[in-house]
This record gives structure tokens, C-alpha cells and sequence, in this order.
């Protein structure tokens, strides 16, 4: 139940810990009810403390105490203690010598559907500790500034229980009475106790080994429930490639002798990097050609790196606090994406990157809940796991790899690695690194860390014929955010090419230094600041902003000439598919006010131009093409709308669709049957490519609604041998007029009922579709007897895909979609706060839309925040957007 004046924590309040933890011995009684916990901690004074305080306070919620020993022998009473809903304060503990705390408490793991501590997932006992779950598990400094060595043992029934599991090293194990066995687990590394981690349960296991550059075996195991294990091998090969690719890029080596991955079915985030033992959403380790698409797989092996890295850089140096989160996140994202980049298409994961980021990232900076990547306060730690935090933060990362260069980046991180290692530090340190190793001023970049919002900047062209000289006076501007009504001005990388009439790339050939380079970083650090390339005998197009080198909104004229033709010949991959986005983009909204004003609506000829410019020509990178002919998303557009219209949004989007299919319907048939093949199981660039351009082909016709088009989808729908093939095939029956829909959904479900990976794409293809009979779909939806509020999975495929990806008719003029996530998110909070905080987002956007939307949507906001049950998680999202 929420406190009735909820604490905001903040960062200008920090101090370190009054006492450390150096040792921890935990004893673990296993039961689904009646979990028996005993620690041992070895405590002492922090030297470092400030305090006057004398008070020993551990952090716990719903533990039931058992009893409390001070050094072995001197067992503590109720006048020795105070215990409060979220804290054991134990009054009286030595100053002057190190000192031990036995503690033994018993929690019920069924009980905690919140899926934060120790909890039950289909019979299997398993943790989440980040941020602060290991509060709930048994009284400790929950803190990530307090490191310590973890010994785990493990005592659990042998048929229930049979694999038991935690941090490090296996050191010992044995039989007990009564049908139990225990195991000891080692952890070498000092670790905070939010990397602490335990899984105990009925899981089959898939090994194989590493070997490390230095020579040393690395055993490697996925554990998951006995019907899955045929579906990880993809992931354990995804682990190899990461390992490698860390040694190779960064020079960082696996530090235990083993390690685990586990793969659970109710977990509220991806997966968690747990020293030596992650514990992953089965979403991110699981996949098989018939039960899971291209994506899943690309996503698997981003995810397996992503928490791979975290060993170096998470574990091995951690945050010092909460409000550093990005130190940790955001450097391992970026990592992740350039691995993921080097494994498949750079062009097309720095495209996907850039557009969740700037679809959802720069949403939530325009926002009442916008933050900077380090925020100065919060209320419920768990609302600051977002896109900011993460994504942005990878942003700021690749800023200083574009200012510093690979070689100097490079220098910076092992620097970095070498200050660092075993300690818990902030974002300042960070960059302290960077500064060092490359003998670099920094201080004006680090307001990237402290300032929220999205920066635009402004570019004005200015080509003096008589000079052969071209001026780009380039302003930065950012808006006001919640609690930062003026903004200081940032450090921004702006990479430039220039091109000449023929596509060609010419000398990038600055006034003050020329080098002769075809392309030039620009470092704006002014409110204004003007850039001139000389030795131009014609007008060059300016390719600005390449490879999306810093999170900003670019605003420069440009005409829809230009764009065709920055579209044609760009050779920056990135730039070239952002000028066909903002062609179509620039057409839409010409067409988005057609709309509203009652005028007919007509497509440009340059449009179809382009796009047959397009398909004319040869790609050897097919998934790229296949992005150069996607359209600009329908959340993407209204993001440039002052005020947001779905309605008029979606009809000028689907009239360019729709026109583009029947104005080179020719091209699009004969690119769907040259690409139409089963190469099933086959994951190679070329198979991957070509399943791509045949969905996207198949999508824009299947608008036509011609016959010939729905048996090509019946047809792929019911001969596909991969999962790609048929869920975008099943796709295309739902979202648009198809005679067999309601067949091929009752087929599709009888096949794969048994698969909850897969009938989460079910679920989600019905919930997002368009067609007019969605909300009471998703309403039916919900009824389902496959649908469980309490696995978060679910939840997000049904109630997640619906708001979220179903902008027209969640955002109905009649507020029944509105309501719709007020109640599930109310319902929610009950079982899991956490989730329904990150459910209640789409509200939040209220201000965006007209009156009486806004006034729909905060009527709502209203009733969940009003709520007299409702969590921390929840209020503070919905006082925030209120606000």
C-alpha cells in the first residue's frame, strides 16, 4: 500500500554507508511457502562515514524475523531492535571492531507475484535483486556502494528441487535427511547484493566451453524446463560470439569458471546480469526456426551480450548509487549495439536503434516524466529502468566514441577498467577516464548527463559562389523540461559529408583546417556557431547529422528534390534511409492537413519516383532495402505534430501505402515471388534479407485487397516452415479485409497453444490490428483462458500492444481505451507494481492530444492515482504526468 506522503530520494542527499559489509553467508532452507533464510554477515564502521548516527539500519520488507545474533553469542531481543515496514534498526552494534550478525527470517516466495526478491515461476524458485529486491529476501544494506563476498548454500528437496543454483564457483555439496540435498556456491568478486542471485528447480541443462585468449576453460550452461531445452542453442552460440567479441574489441576476458544462464517464464524485465548466474525472460533464450522470427533470433544474441558485457562493465565496476544507473546501462547498450552491429547489419541496427529512440526516447524527454540519464531524484527506483536511462545513455556513450575516435575511446575505457576495477563509482568517473587517457576537456559534455530534453538544432545554408564557399551556421536549442526551465548549452558532435551534383562524395574542407577528408565532425559548443568549407565550384547537398551522431531533432529546409536525391546517392547509410523518411514524412503531413481540412488527398509523383529509384537498383544488403522502403511509423509522425491526430495520421499514412502498392504493384509482385522461397532454419544475411523484402512486399499489397494477393498470404500462412514467414503472413490476414482470418487465428492457436512465446505473438497481432473491431478484440482478449494478469509477458503482448501499438483506436474519441488501461493498471498494481507502472505510460502523454482527449485521459489518471491501494511505482507516475 502506498505511504501516505511517499520520501523522494535525491541525489544532492547522497552519502556513503555508515557500515560496510565485507562477508556474507547465507543459508537457504528452500520451500514454494516457507522459505528459511539464515545470514552471517561480518560488518564493521565505515571509516569514510559522516555520521554521528550510531544505529545499525538494514533494509527488509515482508521477512518474517526469526531471531538476531550478535558476534555468535549474544542473541538479541525486541529491546535491542525496532523493526518497521522497510527496516531493521538495531540500536546498539560495536564503533570500534568488526562485528557479526547472524539473522535467520522466513518469506513465502508463492506469495510475491511482484517477481521482486525470492519468487515462484511455473514450480521453479528464482531472484530478481536489481534494484532493490534483495530487501525482500533478508535484512541487509540494499545499497549498490556496499560490496561484499557471497558464500550461498543451498538446502532444498532433491525431486523438487533437484538443480540448485547461485553466484560463482561450485565448492561443495551433499545429501541431507529426508529426501534433501544442499550445494555451496563461492562468488570470488565482491558484488552489491542486487547481482545476488538463486534459482532452484526441475531444469534440464545445455553445455559447452569457452576458451578464453589467456588459455583458461570456461564451462558454459543454459539451464530451462525440460520441453525447451531443444531451443537453446542459438543462444548458447550467441554467448560464444560475445565472449569473443569482448576479448576482441575491448580485451576483456570471463573472470569464474563458469557461466550460467536460466531461462524463466514470469520475469519483469529482459534478463538480469546476476554474477556468474543471469537469469533471462525465456523471450531472450529461446528460439527455434518454426517458434521464433528473424528478430527474436537478433534479439537473443543482442540481449545473451548485452548481459554479457555487464560482467565488465556492472559487475567487475558497478554504480555508486541508484541515480547512476546509465554508467552501467548506457555503456552497456551501446556495447550491445555495436556487437549486434558487427553480427549482422551495422546500417540496419544503428536504423532500428535511432528509431525506437526517437519514436519513444524523445517522447518521454518532451514529457512530464522527462529526466536526465543521471536524475536527481525519485520516488520508486524501479521508474528510472527507461529509454532515457538505457537508450539515450547509449547515445552519450557513442558521443564521446564519435569525438574521441575508436583508438582514443579505446584508451579511454581501459583506463577506465584499470582505475575502477572491484569498486562501485558514478558518471563523473566515467568520463574522468575518457578525459585522462586522451588528455581531453570534458566538462562542457558533461551536461549531457545532468540536463534532460532533446536538443534541436537548426541548420542555415549558405553557398557564396564568388567564394566557392559554403556557410552552415548551425544554432542549438533546448527546451524547458519539469524542474529545468533553462538549459545550458551542450557539446554536440555533428557529423558532415558533402555531395555533388552526380551523388558524388567531394572534400570536406574547412576554412580554419583542411584536411581533404570526405567527412568532418563538428563540434558545436555555442548557442550559434558558423562552419564554411571552401574550394567548391558548384553548390554541394550537405549531408548532416551522419550516422545519427548525436540524439537531436534536425531542422533545415529542404525541399523534396533534395531529399530524392539525398535518397538516391547518400552514402552514409543512416542518412540515406533518414532523407526517404523525411520525404514520405514532409508528404504526410501536407496530406495529414488535406485530411482535416475535408480536401481530397493526392500523392506527389516525386514519391513514386523515388521509391522506383529505389527498387531499380542492385543491394546486396537486403534488410537495408528492405528499411528503405518502410514508411515513417504512425508514432513517429505524430511526433511532430504540435497536437496529435491519430485519425488523419492514419488515413494519410495508409492513402501513401495504399498508393505506392497500386502505382508499383509490378515491382512488388515480382520482388515477393523472387524472394519467395523456404530457406527455413537458414540465418545468414542473404536468407534473413530476403524473408524481409518479401514480407514488406507482401504488406504493401496486401492493402489492395485483390484475391490473388490474400491467397499469397493464405498460402505462406499455412506452407511456412519458419516462424518469420508465418506471423507476417497471419499479420497481413488480420490487419486488413481477409475471408480466411478467423481460420488461420483458430489454426495458428491449436498449433502453438502449447508455445507461450508464440501465442504472445498471437495475442499481440490482434491487439495492435487496425481493423475496426479492435477494441472489442482485445477486450475478448483479456477473457482468454490463455491470458494471466500475472505473467508479465502476457500482459505486455495483450494490454502493452494495444496502447502502445495501437495508437487509433486506444486513443478512440470516446475514452473507452483510456479506461480500458486504468482498470488493468489498478488491477495490476495489486500483483506486480512494477509492471503496471511501465502500463500506465501512454496516459501520461495526455497534453499532446486535444481538449477532449486531454481531459479523457487525465480523468483517468485521476482514478489510478486516487486509488487508495495503489503502489509507490504507480503514484509517482501518475503525480508526475499530473503535474
Amino acid at each position: 500500500m502506498r505511504d501516505a506522503n511517499p520520501q523522494t530520494i535525491y541525489l544532492k542527499d547522497y552519502q556513503v554507508p555508515d557500515y560496510l559489509i565485507h562477508t556474507v553467508e547465507l543459508n537457504f532452507t528452500l520451500d514454494e511457502r516457507r522459505t528459511q533464510v539464515v545470514s552471517r554477515l561480518s560488518l564493521a564502521r565505515n571509516p569514510n562515514s559522516q555520521s554521528s548516527e550510531t544505529a545499525l539500519v538494514l533494509a527488509g520488507e515482508n521477512l518474517k524475523l526469526i531471531r538476531i545474533v550478535l558476534n555468535d553469542d549474544q542473541e538479541l531481543t525486541e529491546a535491542d531492535y525496532h523493526i518497521t515496514p522497510e527496516s531493521l534498526i538495531i540500536h546498539d552494534v560495536p564503533q570500534q571492531r568488526p562485528f557479526t550478525l547472524n539473522i535467520e527470517n522466513e518469506i513465502n516466495p508463492k506469495a510475491n507475484t511482484a517477481l521482486e526478491g525470492l519468487y515462484l515461476s511455473n514450480g521453479m524458485l528464482c531472484t530478481q535483486c536489481e534494484a532493490e529486491g534483495f530487501r525482500k529476501i533478508t535484512y541487509f544494506l540494499d545499497r549498490p556502494d556496499v560490496m561484499a563476498k557471497f558464500t550461498t548454500t543451498l538446502v532444498g528437496d532433491k525431486d523438487r528441487y533437484p538443480i540448485l543454483l547461485s553466484n560463482g564457483n561450485l565448492i561443495a555439496q551433499g545429501d541431507d535427511d529426508n529426501n534433501r540435498h544442499w550445494v555451496t556456491w563461492e562468488d570470488p568478486f565482491s558484488k552489491p547484493c542486487y547481482l545476488f542471485a538463486l534459482v532452484a528447480g526441475q531444469l534440464e541443462c545445455l553445455e559447452d566451453s569457452f576458451t578464453t585468449l589467456s588459455g583458461r576453460k570456461v564451462g558454459l550452461q543454459i539451464f530451462v524446463e525440460q520441453h525447451d531445452i531443444d531451443k537453446c542453442g542459438h543462444a548458447m552460440q550467441s554467448l560464444k560470439n560475445a565472449m569473443a567479441w569482448d576479448e576482441q574489441v575491448y580485451g576483456r576476458e570471463y573472470d569464474l569458471d563458469l557461466y550460467m544462464i536460466v531461462a524463466v517464464s514470469h520475469f519483469n524485465m529482459g534478463a538480469m546480469e546476476n554474477k556468474g548466474l543471469n537469469i533471462f525472460n525465456t523471450k531472450f533464450v529461446l528460439a527455434r526456426p518454426d517458434t521464433a522470427t528473424d528478430s527474436d533470433y537478433e534479439h537473443i544474441e543482442g540481449v545473451i551480450g548485452h548481459e554479457y558485457f555487464h560482467n565488465w562493465t556492472g559487475n567487475r565496476i558497478t554504480c555508486r548509487d541508484w541515480f547512476q544507473l546509465s554508467l552501467k546501462e548506457g555503456f552497456t547498450v551501446f556495447r550491445d549495439q555495436e556487437f549486434s552491429g558487427d553480427r549482422s547489419s551495422k546500417a540496419v541496427k544503428r536504423i532500428e536503434d535511432v528509431n525506437m529512440l526517437r519514436t519513444r526516447q524523445f517522447a518521454e524527454d518532451a514529457g512530464p516524466l522527462a529526466h536526465p540519464i543521471r536524475p536527481d531524484a525519485y520516488i520508486e527506483i524501479n521508474n528510472f529502468y527507461t529509454l532515457t536511462v538505457y537508450e539515450k545513455g547509449a547515445e552519450v556513450v557513442r558521443m564521446l566514441h564519435t569525438l574521441l575516435g575508436s583508438e582514443g575511446f579505446r584508451k579511454g575505457c581501459d583506463c577506465y577498467f584499470q582505475r575502477h576495477d572491484g569498486q562501485a563509482v558514478t558518471c563523473d568517473d566515467f568520463v574522468s577516464a575518457m578525459e585522462a587517457a586522451n588528455g581531453r576537456d570534458l566538462n562542457q559534455f558533461r551536461r549531457w548527463y545532468s540536463q534532460a530534453g532533446t536538443p534541436v538544432i537548426h541548420v542555415i545554408e549558405n553557398y557564396r559562389t564568388d567564394e566557392k564557399t559554403l556557410a552552415l551556421t548551425i544554432k542549438q536549442h533546448c527546451a524547458p523540461t519539469p524542474g529545468q526551465p533553462a538549459k545550458e548549452l551542450l557539446h554536440i558532435p555533428i557529423t558532415v559529408g558533402l555531395l555533388d551534383k552526380q551523388g558524388n562524395a567531394i572534400p570536406c574542407n574547412l576554412q580554419e583546417s583542411a584536411t581533404g577528408n570526405y567527412e568532418v565532425i563538428l563540434q558545436l559548443t555555442a548557442a550559434e556557431q558558423t562552419f564554411t568549407f571552401t574550394g567548391l565550384a558548384e553548390k554541394p547537398v550537405a549531408s548532416i547529422l551522419r550516422n545519427f551522431s548525436a540524439p537531436v531533432k534536425l531542422t533545415m529546409e529542404r525541399s523534396l528534390d533534395e531529399l530524392a536525391f539525398l535518397l538516391s546517392y547518400d552514402s552514409d547509410t543512416f542518412n540515406r534511409w533518414e532523407a526517404g523518411q523525411q520525404l514520405v514524412g514532409q508528404v504526410i503531413t501536407g496530406l495529414i492537413v488535406d485530411s482535416q481540412q475535408g480536401r481530397p488527398l493526392n500523392l506527389p509523383p516525386i514519391i513514386i519516383d523515388a521509391f522506383k529509384r529505389v527498387l531499380s537498383q542492385s543491394w546486396e544488403d537486403l534488410s537495408y532495402f528492405s528499411l528503405l522502403l518502410s514508411l515513417p511509423s504512425e508514432g513517429y509522425l505524430a511526433e511532430q505534430m504540435q497536437v496529435v491526430d491519430v485519425e488523419a495520421i492514419h488515413k494519410a499514412r495508409e492513402f501513401v501505402v495504399r498508393t505506392l502498392a497500386e502505382q508499383l504493384q509490378p515491382e512488388l509482385e515480382a520482388l515477393y515471388l523472387d524472394n519467395h522461397r523456404d530457406e527455413s532454419g537458414q540465418f545468414d544475411a542473404g536468407a534473413i534479407g530476403r524473408r524481409r523484402i518479401k514480407n514488406v512486399s507482401l504488406s504493401f499489397l496486401s492493402r489492395l485487397g485483390n484475391e490473388k494477393v490474400q491467397q499469397w498470404s493464405t498460402q505462406q500462412f499455412n506452407t511456412a516452415n519458419n516462424m518469420t514467414d508465418q506471423i507476417a503472413a497471419l499479420a497481413n490476414i488480420v490487419n486488413y479485409p481477409h475471408p480466411a482470418k478467423q481460420e488461420c487465428l483458430t489454426l495458428f492457436y491449436q498449433k502453438w497453444q502449447q508455445e507461450a512465446l508464440v501465442i504472445d505473438k498471437w495475442f499481440a497481432i490482434q491487439a495492435s490490428s487496425p481493423m475496426p473491431d479492435a477494441f472489442a478484440t482485445v477486450v475478448s482478449l483479456t477473457a482468454h483462458p490463455a491470458f494471466d494478469l500475472g505473467t508479465p509477458n502476457r500482459v505486455r503482448a495483450v494490454i502493452g500492444s494495444f496502447t502502445q501499438a495501437n495508437s487509433l483506436h486506444f486513443h478512440a474519441v470516446n475514452g473507452q481505451g483510456y479506461e480500458f488501461l486504468a482498470n488493468h493498471v489498478i488491477a495490476l498494481d495489486i500483483l506486480n507494481p512494477q509492471v503496471a507502472s511501465r502500463m500506465l505510460g501512454p496516459l501520461t502523454s495526455w497534453r499532446r492530444f486535444d481538449p477532449t482527449r486531454q481531459n479523457l485521459m487525465k480523468t483517468q489518471l485521476e482514478r489510478v492515482m486516487n486509488s487508495p491501494s495503489i503502489s509507490r511505482d504507480v503514484y509517482e507516475v501518475a503525480s508526475k504526468s499530473l503535474m
